[in-house]
């Protein structure tokens, strides 16, 4: 098969992750029969230093030729700590995000058996963790009108949902959970929230397309706490976009670190796979970043974007033999021997 992808590396320690995922997906390719095409681009605070623009057109049309984006990460303190910058790497996230429609972030959360003593949580409370979150990506509180009045003093945010864009997401959420364990819980603040409001009653409205599916309604602040309680009584969660970014930091704590949990973002033009972490600027150029999220997000990428599954199998398995045998980067290592970023994917891509 030849594989089309975009690579936007971003900043920070983008690059660095993106490349261990290069020589694992083509190590893949080349022992299954497979040809890829990389297509790199720039987004983020590269774009900015090199057109003015953190999404620049020429990376819109390379994703829209791509049959996937693989997703690095973008930030930098310079922005970061500027509050008057009218250009900000963040904002090329979002315009990403809604010129390609993607409106579904599917965040799994897991946990890895020879790592389980690694998370913060006691063993008994997140052995056998296997959920996954839908966050919606396209609508509410970011992409809301916002601004200050009263001479800058009073700041304001809508949050608007339509009918529509929870149907869809919803729609994924139901159609995973037919897949898994046919639960599905909706994350919301409809005590509160006319948007909430709309989003359970919406999704009540649907339960009828899917009867086998057990669906539960349950207020954001309880799910936030019911996570670092029993994180296995979940299965799949749905939930709007503040809510969705909030509760899927949290829930990657669950597995250990957030070195390692990878994320998809479907959409109506082409799909993107991306790492939960950040640009993590303090280790850019440090070669000491952890690149498994990134690797697993090509993991994804392979099974969700080009249905091979066997192939998505065959990364998981190195990286879960990775951890085993302690090839890991030093967030991992409490210590001991830990290897560069480099030496981990050298090594993942030497035992595909």
């Amino acid at each position: 098969m030849n594989l089309k992808i975009a690579l936007l590396a971003g900043d920070g320690i983008g690059p660095e992750v993106i490349d261990q995922a290069v020589k694992v997906s083509d190590a893949v390719a080349r022992k299954y029969g497979h040809q890829i095409t990389w297509m790199p681009a720039l987004t983020g605070a590269a774009a900015i230093d090199d057109c003015g623009e953190p999404y620049p057109l020429s990376t819109h049309e390379v994703c829209l030729q791509a049959d996937a984006v693989l997703f690095g990460a973008i930030g930098h303190p310079k922005y970061d700590n500027d509050p008057s910058a009218k250009v900000r790497p963040e904002q090329g996230l979002l315009k990403m995000r809604k010129q390609l429609g993607l409106f579904a972030n599917v965040r799994p959360t897991f946990t890895f058996p020879s790592l389980i003593d690694k998370s913060p949580l006691k063993r008994e409370r997140i052995e056998g963790t296997d959920l996954v979150f839908l966050r919606e990506l396209t609508g509410g509180i970011y992409f809301g009108d916002k601004g200050r009045t009263d001479g800058g003093n009073t700041a304001y945010d809508h949050c608007v949902y339509t009918r529509e864009e929870v149907q869809r997401l919803a729609k994924k959420g139901f159609e995973l959970a037919m897949q898994r364990s046919k639960k599905l819980c909706c994350v919301d603040k409809a005590n509160v929230l006319e948007t909430s409001r709309l989003w359970r009653e919406t999704v009540q409205a649907m339960e009828k397309d899917y009867p086998e599916v057990t669906v539960s309604y349950e207020f954001v602040d309880a799910v936030a706490m019911r996570l670092v309680q029993w994180p296995n009584s979940y299965d799949v969660l749905i939930t709007e976009n503040l809510f969705g970014d909030i509760l899927t930091d949290e829930a990657s704590v669950i597995s250990g670190s957030m070195g390692l949990m990878p994320s998809a973002s479907i959409g109506l033009k082409t799909s993107l796979f991306e790492p939960i972490h950040g640009s993590y600027p303090q280790a850019a150029g440090k070669d000491i970043a952890n690149p498994l999220a990134t690797v697993l997000s090509a993991a994804m990428m392979f099974e969700d974007a080009f249905q091979l599954k066997t192939e998505a199998q065959a990364i998981r398995d190195v990286v879960n033999k990775s951890l085993a045998e302690g090839i890991v980067t030093e967030d991992l290592s409490d210590g001991g021997k830990s290897y560069k970023t480099s030496e981990v994917g050298d090594w993942l891509a030497a035992h595909v």
